[in-house]
């Protein structure tokens, strides 16, 4: 596969076929693919026990922004449960000095493991949009493309209004429309020759 179709900076969306717990309706941002496979990230499934604020007493932050108990944190998939990500859009990422930290970065999206950046938003100084997430997603070489081809997935350009800013429950339907595809019909032709 040459480097023009690799899908870095891309969504997956599910088919309604696919049943798995872990991608069932999910959309995942595809934040590295290459010759030796793909990582991705799900971001419409949030978690219902767990908050920000929960992971930051986890981490031993001391919060003063209240509003964090109320963020809530997605399943990014089912690896390294307990490995922590923020996705903030670029033009919202500040440094804070630790480049290390950073797992992706283009001229949308910034992802970092940075324990100084949930600091900052612990005292406040949130970014307008971003996402928390525990755990990530992992294809081995030739994989993703192999589910792609066997039609488990749709694949959609990064757009970053579905990423940041629709409620997650709409998200997998408008990643799909952002191709033209309307996930109800295929709901209604499944099993239909």
């Amino acid at each position: 596969m040459s480097n023009a179709n690799y899908l870095k900076n891309h969504f997956l969306i599910a088919m309604p076929r696919l049943l798995d717990p872990n991608f069932h309706q999910a959309v995942a941002y595809i934040y590295e693919h290459n010759e030796d496979g793909a990582l991705g990230i799900v971001i419409n499934k949030p978690l219902q026990r767990i908050s920000l604020g929960d992971v930051m007493r986890h981490l031993k932050i001391n919060i003063e922004n209240p509003d964090v108990d109320n963020f809530p944190v997605v399943s990014g998939g089912p690896v390294a449960r307990e490995q922590g990500f923020i996705i903030v859009p670029t033009q919202n990422y500040t440094s804070h000095n630790d480049q290390d930290q950073l797992l992706a970065e283009n001229d949308q999206v910034v992802i970092s493991s940075s324990k100084n950046l949930l600091e900052s938003i612990a005292q406040g100084e949130m970014p307008e949009y971003f996402i928390i997430s525990l755990g990530y997603c992992g294809w081995a070489a030739g994989q993703m493309e192999k589910e792609i081809t066997e039609n488990t997935w749709l694949v959609a350009p990064l757009n970053t209004e579905i990423l940041f800013q629709l409620p997650f429950e709409k998200r997998w339907r408008a990643a799909a429309a952002s191709i033209g595809v309307d996930l109800n019909k295929l709901f209604h032709e499944a099993g239909h020759a």
